[in-house]
């Protein structure tokens, strides 16, 4: 195969797994709360990544252990607990949607935090993402799932959050991507298990559906999704990477159409469509600024 094919075909690859995850963590919620599932698929997928570490020759033991305690808390514990609440009680393609608008949220975070100033085409693409967020939440629509959407857009903002975390981390030293992936969840496992053990109405119920689900999250979709974005972010630029990231919300999308028949309406799409629209732009700006 072609040795510049390949990062191409692994960024498709790990945008497809990533895309059609959020499908089905919706099917896992059938067979279990959102709470004792969030809990049980971190610990699939921080164990996978572990497992990774000597496999590959990494250093297992890990390092700067209080900056990864905070980033567990916030992009595992945060981020986890949000998205999959979210998707318990709405459409999981709307949800990947409004949590995919995470670019947007770091970007007017890191102007306070790390001083890195909103300019250029980075404008544009906040008034993309502003426009099609009011799209698809629909505030004039109260039928219109507001606590799913709220919980979506916390979990977007958890997640950009996180990246600044580590961003400031990495500033500080460099740190292998697989190791802080794999420590930070399980970091973040600790609260979520506590979480799930205190929930009055928690339930699992061990089917071979809801088996496959844990096992598909954690090894496919964490585990091997992760070895395939480092891959990719190592043999592409990170604007061109981005691009590729942009297919996962639209296989949430279809993949949940399928599925469960959860269709967006017209003024729906439309929002996806300007969020996409704004992807699209902060990769295009990502590209001019690696020039």
């Amino acid at each position: 195969m072609n040795a510049n094919l390949r990062p191409v075909l692994a960024l498709l690859t790990m945008s497809v797994l990533w895309g059609y995850s959020w499908t089905v963590l919706k099917m896992g919620l059938i067979d279990a709360d959102p709470f004792s599932f969030t809990a049980l698929r971190v610990g699939t997928g921080a164990f996978a990544l572990l497992a990774i570490l000597p496999l590959t020759g990494r250093r297992f033991r890990p390092t700067r252990i209080p900056e990864l305690l905070s980033l567990g808390m916030v992009q595992s514990a945060a981020l986890f607990t949000f998205s999959t609440w979210a998707i318990y009680h709405g459409n999981a393609g709307r949800v990947a949607f409004l949590t995919y608008t995470m670019p947007f949220f770091t970007l007017l975070m890191a102007w306070p935090i790390l001083g890195e100033r909103v300019k250029g085409l980075q404008w544009l693409a906040i008034a993309f993402a502003a426009s099609g967020l009011i799209a698809i939440v629909q505030p004039w629509n109260h039928d219109n799932t507001p606590l799913s959407n709220a919980l979506a857009i916390a979990a977007g903002a958890c997640w950009g959050l996180g990246a600044i975390m580590v961003k400031r981390l990495q500033n500080r030293a460099p740190m292998d991507l697989i190791s802080m992936t794999a420590w930070q969840m399980l970091f973040g496992l600790v609260p979520l298990a506590l979480a799930a053990l205190l929930t009055p109405d928690a339930y699992i119920t061990w089917t071979p559906r809801f088996i496959s689900v844990v096992l598909f999250i954690g090894v496919v979709s964490t585990a091997l999704g992760w070895l395939l974005w480092i891959y990719a972010l190592n043999h592409l630029q990170a604007g061109s990477a981005s691009l590729g990231t942009l297919l996962a919300p639209v296989v949430a999308m279809a993949s949940s159409a399928y599925h469960f028949n959860e269709r967006p309406n017209s003024v729906e799409v439309i929002g996806m469509g300007l969020i996409i629209a704004a992807l699209l732009t902060l990769s295009v700006f990502a590209m001019r600024s690696s020039k």
